[in-house]
């Protein structure tokens, strides 16, 4: 349950204001908290998830690094190991790879290479997925590299709410998060925000919608799709929406339970089809609750195909018409 104060004043954000809301109030909070990437600091981040924060915190704290991804995490995982808390932006998921080795060599190893000497308490942001017409390498939706590796987690919001207390929470981890940032989402809608700082738990999922008919597990932009789609099958498919949040540690026990109550599944996720996380999720529901299964777990996700370029992203991603067909197809069975 979020411990967000409900009787705090409150403001109309975006998800990405969110975000920025989120770093402030963190770095307010705390002084070991640091913000660094390229283009974080006097430019404001190339989605202005950081903008106003050099002004207010200097540039001790709010350091704009070469375009050096390697670089950039290796600092922040030595930044981390002596106590202070980094948050370190990766531009585009698509950029990630360079550091790849630091976050899953080093970042996610140092607790048990140390025998808990030294812990790696860091936050790698990275706005990540399609559909805003961005050229090569700015389109991956690549979470399941990350959720494959012990010793991290792994978050995804899908509201303005969420992101920030669920990147509060993430900051005040003792060990090492890959935090993605769906910015088909980033200034989609706006929600009501607390101003207070708040914290969402990591590891628990929320149910968007409550329905009977079919469990249909998502996340990032692709819940705020998913339940487009429900809306559309209202009258016709009684849908029930589980938003997972957070993909390492998974929750468990709300997908199994949301299982059980409808007897049918499907998962929708924008990256690949093979191997993606909705084979981890079918599995788990095999092992967990396969009794009560009533029909094949449907996967709707993107293709096993790099990304596209303009013509096709749209094809590509699932929207909601594609979701509500695959919804159709599960309950039909």
């Amino acid at each position: 349950m979020s411990t967000q104060n409900q009787q705090s004043a409150t403001e109309d954000l975006t998800l990405v204001q969110a975000v920025r809301d989120g770093l402030y109030g963190e770095m307010e909070r705390s002084e070991d908290v640091i913000v660094m990437g390229e283009d974080v600091g006097k430019n404001g981040g190339v989605f202005r998830a950081t903008e106003g924060l050099y002004e207010e915190f200097g540039g001790d704290r709010v350091i704009d690094t070469p375009l050096a991804e390697s670089g950039i995490v290796g600092t922040a995982i030595g930044m981390a190991a002596y106590g202070l808390r980094p948050v370190p932006e990766i531009q585009f998921m698509g950029f990630i790879y360079p550091a790849f080795d630091q976050i899953v060599s080093h970042a996610a190893r140092l607790r048990t290479r140390s025998r808990g000497r030294f812990s790696c308490p860091m936050v790698v942001r990275a706005p990540y997925g399609g559909g805003i017409r961005a050229p090569e390498h700015h389109s991956e939706s690549k979470e399941a590299f990350f959720v494959h590796e012990p010793g991290l987690k792994v978050v995804v919001p899908s509201t303005p709410t969420d992101a920030k207390g669920l990147l509060a929470s993430a900051i005040r981890d003792p060990d090492p998060v890959v935090f993605l940032e769906p910015k088909l989402i980033y200034r989609a809608f706006r929600e009501e925000v607390a101003d207070d700082t708040y914290t969402t738990p990591l590891g628990e999922a929320a149910v968007r919608r409550e329905g009977s008919d079919v469990s249909v597990f998502t996340w990032g932009a692709m819940a705020y799709r998913t339940l487009e789609a429900a809306e559309e099958l209202a009258g016709e498919i009684d849908v029930e929406v589980v938003d997972l949040r957070t993909l390492s540690p998974l929750d468990t026990d709300t997908i199994v339970e949301s299982f059980k109550k409808t007897g049918r599944g499907a998962v929708v996720h924008e990256a690949p089809k093979t191997g993606g996380l909705a084979g981890e999720i079918t599995a788990t529901i095999q092992e967990e609750a396969l009794l009560y299964q009533e029909a094949p777990i449907k996967r709707i996700t993107g293709f096993d195909t790099p990304f596209p370029l303009y013509a096709l992203e749209d094809y590509y991603l699932p929207e909601a018409t594609r979701i509500a067909d695959g919804i159709r197809d599960v309950v039909n069975y």
